[in-house]
């Protein structure tokens, strides 16, 4: 499959009074037209900067390097008109808080149908697709709906209308971060569910941004395990547990809930979590790995066979 979206060694540098910090030290992966892929880590590792580095969101001031690229043309080199064409026509990118991704004074129907009005449809037929998206995602009494603003809606409800307002502009990529961090547990595995169902149907592509492994392992087609401002190793979903090679991917798996009998003690990742400012300046997981050797601390692995550790590939 050819590249929709391709990450090509990105790297975002923010000016600091002792000199240019990294948030991103070199991200590599790419998304296929159709495809759902997982970008999964702890907090501060970069996955929602990542995404964000799509739609042009990169904090002022700050200097990318490498590429981002859409359709094989380089995100970076967009002026503002093609900027915006991506971000309203190409890419749609879904929150993790609802409530700050919609006017809480516009009636839903308002929000849902904007879009499209600027796309030339009429009112009543912009009103009527957007109820049909609703629909789709199953959610009923559509005539209330559309007349109701965000603040009468639960969060669960409210995020539905946020996909809808994404699915809306058929986009061919949806980003998608960490938009069940805000939902109670069985609200989660609905919305995750919505996404995957209406992706596969549209054959849109995902990048799904979670800390959750088995959310994204049932949401995704691959997962990519962020660590630090780097892409660490890329394996297909459904061999997550079976072939993971990092040690930083095998620490996730098991300090997940359920890796362990009922009674035992949960592991935990050794250390803590680091961002790319703060990691060494080989292995971004030196400090904290258990089976570290001294070529670790002071050579960058190189992401190759799917995984960036000089012990699994020497």
């Amino acid at each position: 499959m050819s590249a929709l979206l391709e990450f090509d060694r990105l790297r975002v540098e923010i000016p600091t009074p002792v000199g240019p910090r990294p948030l991103l030290r070199s991200v590599s992966l790419s998304v296929a037209a159709g495809e759902a892929v997982g970008l999964v880590g702890e907090s501060g590792s970069g996955k929602s900067m990542t995404a964000r580095s799509v739609l042009g969101m990169l904090p002022g001031g700050s200097v990318a390097t490498g590429a981002v690229r859409f359709r094989g043309v380089d995100i970076g080199g967009l002026d503002p008109a093609g900027l915006r064409r991506l971000r309203s026509r190409d890419v749609a990118m879904v929150f993790q808080d609802p409530r700050a991704s919609v006017n809480p004074v516009r009636t839903v129907g308002d929000f849902l149908t904007e879009v499209l009005r600027e796309r030339g449809m009429s009112r009543a037929a912009a009103r009527e697709k957007a109820g049909g998206i609703l629909a789709d995602i199953g959610v009923d009494r559509l005539a209330h709906r559309l007349k109701q603003r965000p603040y009468e809606l639960s969060g669960g409800m409210l995020q539905r209308v946020v996909i809808a307002a994404a699915l809306a502009g058929e986009p061919a990529l949806i980003l998608a971060d960490e938009p069940t961090t805000a939902l109670d547990v069985t609200t989660q595995e609905e919305v995750v569910a919505i996404l995957d169902e209406q992706r596969r149907q549209r054959g849109t592509a995902l990048l799904f941004i979670s800390h959750d492994l088995e959310l994204a392992t049932a949401v995704c087609d691959r997962i990519a395990v962020m660590y630090a401002g780097e892409i660490v190793e890329i394996l297909p979903a459904a061999r997550l547990h079976e072939d993971a090679r990092h040690p930083y991917t095998k620490a996730l798996l098991k300090a997940r809930p359920g890796s362990v009998p009922p009674g035992e003690r949960l592991q935990t990742v050794p250390g803590v979590p680091q961002s790319a400012i703060d990691a060494p300046a080989g292995c971004v997981f030196a400090d904290r790995c258990p089976v570290v050797e001294p070529l670790c601390r002071d050579t960058i692995p190189v992401l190759t066979a799917g995984v960036a550790c000089h012990l699994e590939v020497s």
